[in-house]
């Protein structure tokens, strides 16, 4: 079954986020604390996928162009949208900072990264499903800790996780069919650097520091595609 990485990598969320939840009653300063600490860890994690860039200067111009579009759709906004509907619909008690805000955050740190691309791309090739279970334990203990202060919208962040990778798995035929292998280890190295750098915008609006609407970056990773297509074809 060449879906089984992806439905493996979303019970593990949902599993981690459920456990989460008994972590949820701790006191509101050390709450705050493990939020600050997740936050910088995040901002690692970051910026550790941002060396993986071999032409920062895709980086930037894909920032740049990505937040001009996602602003123009207001992407922010719809996303948050969603999850305060989705809040809405089901029955919780107000706990932290809701539903929405663990929902967005959760997908954009567990969609974003090489692994979601590589490990879908090796299920649907070739039935391994390796790469997406070591990614879906990795996720599974971040749900844990994000699921304990930003609430139980973290577990919902596993729908969007498995359309993401089961969309990429199941078209990944076509794709090794019409997009060569370096052009194709060029957009993940582009598009993990890209990412990165919006890991580190979410690491830095945990802790407070700032508040960047990175929904609206997200148009980003389309650019990387067409800038690193270009280059790939003309230099």
């Amino acid at each position: 079954m060449i879906l089984f990485g992806s439905i493996v990598n979303a019970c593990l969320i949902i599993i981690g986020a459920l456990l989460g939840r008994f972590l949820s009653n701790i006191p509101e300063q050390m709450k705050e604390t493990v939020m600050y600490g997740i936050g910088l860890a995040v901002a690692a994690i970051g910026i550790q996928m941002t060396f993986e860039s071999t032409q920062i200067l895709i980086v930037i111009i894909s920032i740049v162009i990505g937040a001009i579009i996602g602003e123009w759709m207001n992407l922010d906004d719809k996303i948050n949208g969603l999850g305060k509907w989705i809040e809405k619909k089901l029955p919780s008690k107000k706990e932290g900072p809701g539903i929405a805000q663990g929902f967005v955050t959760a997908t954009l740190i567990f969609v974003v990264g090489s692994m979601a691309i590589i490990g879908a791309i090796d299920s649907g090739l070739r039935n391994d499903h390796d790469v997406l279970i070591m990614k879906g334990i990795i996720d599974g203990f971040t749900s844990v800790i994000l699921s304990s202060t930003l609430g139980i919208g973290v577990m919902i962040a596993a729908v969007p996780v498995f359309l993401y990778q089961g969309l990429i798995t199941i078209f990944s035929t076509q794709i090794s069919r019409f997009v060569p292998d370096e052009l194709l280890q060029f957009f993940i190295s582009e598009m993990t650097a890209t990412g990165g750098l919006m890991i580190v915008g979410i690491g830095l609006n945990l802790i407070g520091i700032t508040k960047i609407r990175v929904a609206n970056l997200i148009p980003g990773i389309a650019v990387v595609a067409v800038i690193v297509s270009v280059v790939h074809f003309l230099f």
